[in-house]
């Protein structure tokens, strides 16, 4: 399965994370498919860099992103809010 997921870069303690499209099997900061952007927490606000078109290609080839960067894809518009469910 291919998954998109961030990859920690950065000096200890000063943390910044590439969005890359990577092999489920890989470790996290092992070899990679495709960098599609990048996130830097530190930043007052967080900056998030992601590139759309390869994204929504990658999600729509069956590429499954993490919680986290489903967040970050919400945050920069990538793809919709989902609808809350209703009961």
């Amino acid at each position: 399965m291919v998954k998109i997921r961030l990859m920690r870069v950065g000096a200890k303690g000063a943390p910044s994370y590439r969005v890359v499209v990577s092999d489920a099997q890989s470790p996290r900061d092992g070899r990679f498919i495709e960098n599609i952007g990048w996130y830097n927490p530190l930043t007052d606000p967080s900056t998030i860099k992601i590139d759309a078109d390869r994204a929504k290609y990658w999600l729509g080839v069956g590429a499954q992103p993490t919680d986290s960067v489903r967040s970050l894809f919400i945050r920069s518009g990538v793809v919709e809010r989902p609808a809350a469910a209703t009961k």
